[in-house]
């Protein structure tokens, strides 16, 4: 396998409430009710949070063996700094993340040499993590107005 293209869906609904799909997958994003949502699912950017920390559980579980690291548990706490006044146009301030922090819970019987190499393989290779840690192409695509004015 080599280069793959993934797809997702976002439809918008009520207010700020939308419809994520991906390969017939559905998750439901809103904002909390302090940034005008309805708070019936998780905002975008802890989506971003949570989609790290997933894609970080993901590669260890499908490196612990090599690393010879039985995971009796593994979670990873995730948290992130961004100034709310940046999205609202409130302020210059840049919309995004400012900081990304992650700290990672693990129960194992391994030594912390084993540990070590193990995580700094999982952090090299996140796709998410690499994602958000290196610049990436944004390229928007075409326009599609449907029922447009004349």
């Amino acid at each position: 396998m080599a280069i793959q293209t993934f797809k997702a869906n976002a439809s918008l609904k009520d207010n700020v409430l939308v419809e994520t799909e991906a390969r017939g997958h559905k998750l439901i994003i809103d904002e909390p009710k302090n940034l005008g949502g309805s708070d019936k699912g998780m905002s975008p950017i802890e989506v971003v949070l949570a989609g790290l920390g997933a894609c970080q559980s993901i590669v260890a579980r499908l490196y612990a063996d090599k690393f010879e690291i039985n995971l009796k548990d593994f979670s990873v706490d995730v948290e992130g700094e961004l100034d709310t006044d940046g999205f609202l146009g409130k302020s210059n301030a840049r919309p995004g993340f400012s900081t990304i922090r992650y700290t990672y819970n693990i129960e194992t019987d391994a030594s912390e040499k084993n540990v070590d190499a193990f995580i700094k393989h999982v952090e090299q290779n996140c796709p998410v993590g690499d994602s958000l840690a290196n610049e990436v192409n944004l390229i928007p695509g075409k326009i599609i107005i449907k029922n447009p004015v004349k």
